[in-house]
């Protein structure tokens, strides 16, 4: 059934060949298959692929060098693909590296044309030989699409791949003592809702440590853990991620420990419920995270591990301070400056003959505000340090120890 009279006169003829064979396939009722062929099924299927993938490669490479996409109104193949193929951006643009790849690499392209490499084997091979010196890509192609011709598996194809990397770098340096080490990269890629595509090249040492946390924390979790290896992978990964920011060993930025500051005034400091002032700490970052000026990376890297810094910032009230001024004006005898007959001295000898207080001048009542402003301030603070303590009823007077020590009042 395969002799010469079943070939294609032509390329038109040839893809209505095609598209009617796939037809045939896809309508196939596979479970009714024996898995004989079954297994034949998928094997073709494979080295279509393959055939597929070389196929494709050549003719958009032929059709962007022509800018045949130029007819339909496209700046570039990547473009045309897209909106005429109806293929999503990513894969467009791979279609395109695909082009790219193999006309770097005709051997492997010829290896995919005859079905002779898998796609993803392919893909391994021309990663591996790009790292060598471009005079040797050619051969080492042609050497390891004959390997795996010859049955070898994708392992050994990557040691002879090592091999070869060793032996030019050897020869080029003259000491042998290049690793590759160079050569390491990682990309990780944000897509649609924060989600994250990771890609890279890990040395020696890096692949052993990370081997190592994904097969210590990538294990089932028992019988009804129904995540595959992929997904195990995935969350064994986050884990170690998590393990390592709450162990606090992550550094800062630039090596130097992340701090956030917290900035809110003594009065909505003073209206925060709770009289703890842990508490109130804790409200004030969660405030500050909610509704202050961090946001994005910045704000994710503070919440991971910052150190969090109050900043209690406040603004004079003239009119309070006027009334402390009063008072204490008051108890002192004088009229507040305002030029009055004074007040008598309060003793009770009868028939007092103390003179009159003359009344303060400005600069005095100036230097009297900024003093009480200052003790105003050192009462807030508190012995140890603390900002504030409001007291909702009269003050405690438990002797110190009894009940903690005795809040500061608010003036």
């Amino acid at each position: 059934m395969c002799d010469g009279q079943y070939q294609p006169s032509g390329v038109a003829e040839a893809l209505t060949m095609l598209d009617r064979a796939l037809d045939h396939l896809a309508a196939v009722d596979a479970a009714s298959l024996p898995t004989s062929a079954q297994a034949e099924v998928l094997l073709a299927l494979e080295r279509a692929g393959a055939k597929h993938t070389a196929t494709r490669g050549r003719v958009l490479a032929a059709f962007a060098v022509q800018a045949g996409y130029e007819d339909d109104g496209h700046r570039s193949a990547r473009t045309w693909l897209k909106w005429q193929a109806r293929i999503t951006a990513g894969a467009a643009a791979g279609a395109v590296g695909w082009a790219r790849r193999l006309a770097a690499h005709p051997a492997i392209a010829d290896a995919l044309a005859a079905g002779d490499l898998s796609e993803s084997w392919a893909r391994e091979i021309c990663g591996w030989t790009d790292r060598l010196p471009e005079a040797q890509q050619g051969d080492a192609d042609q050497i390891l699409a004959a390997a795996a011709r010859g049955g070898a598996d994708l392992a050994g194809l990557a040691g002879l791949a090592r091999e070869m990397y060793e032996r030019c770098h050897r020869d080029s340096s003259g000491d042998g003592t290049d690793d590759g080490f160079a050569d390491r990269s990682l990309w990780l890629g944000l897509t649609f809702g924060g989600a994250g595509r990771l890609a890279g090249d890990l040395a020696p040492g890096c692949s052993a440590a990370l081997s190592a946390v994904l097969e210590a924390l990538g294990k089932r979790a028992g019988p009804e853990d129904l995540r595959t290896v992929t997904q195990r992978r995935h969350d064994a990964l986050e884990e170690a991620c998590r393990r390592l920011i709450a162990a606090k060993m992550v550094p800062g930025r630039a090596g130097q420990p992340t701090q956030t500051l917290v900035h809110i005034t003594l009065a909505q400091l003073r209206n925060l419920p709770g009289a703890s002032e842990a508490e109130a700490a804790w409200r004030a970052a969660a405030a500050a995270r909610g509704h202050g000026w961090l946001s994005g990376p910045d704000a994710g890297a503070a919440v991971c591990d910052a150190t969090i810094a109050p900043v209690v910032t406040g603004h004079v009230d003239p009119a309070a301070l006027d009334r402390l001024m009063q008072v204490f004006l008051a108890a002192h005898g004088h009229d507040g400056g305002r030029g009055g007959g004074g007040q008598a001295c309060g003793c009770r000898c009868g028939g007092c003959t103390c003179r009159a207080r003359a009344p303060l001048s400005a600069e005095t009542i100036a230097r009297l505000r900024g003093s009480l402003l200052a003790m105003a301030a050192d009462v807030l603070s508190g012995p140890d340090g603390r900002r504030v303590f409001h007291s909702h009823g009269p003050p405690s007077h438990s002797p110190p120890g009894q009940h903690g020590d005795p809040p500061a009042q608010a003036a």
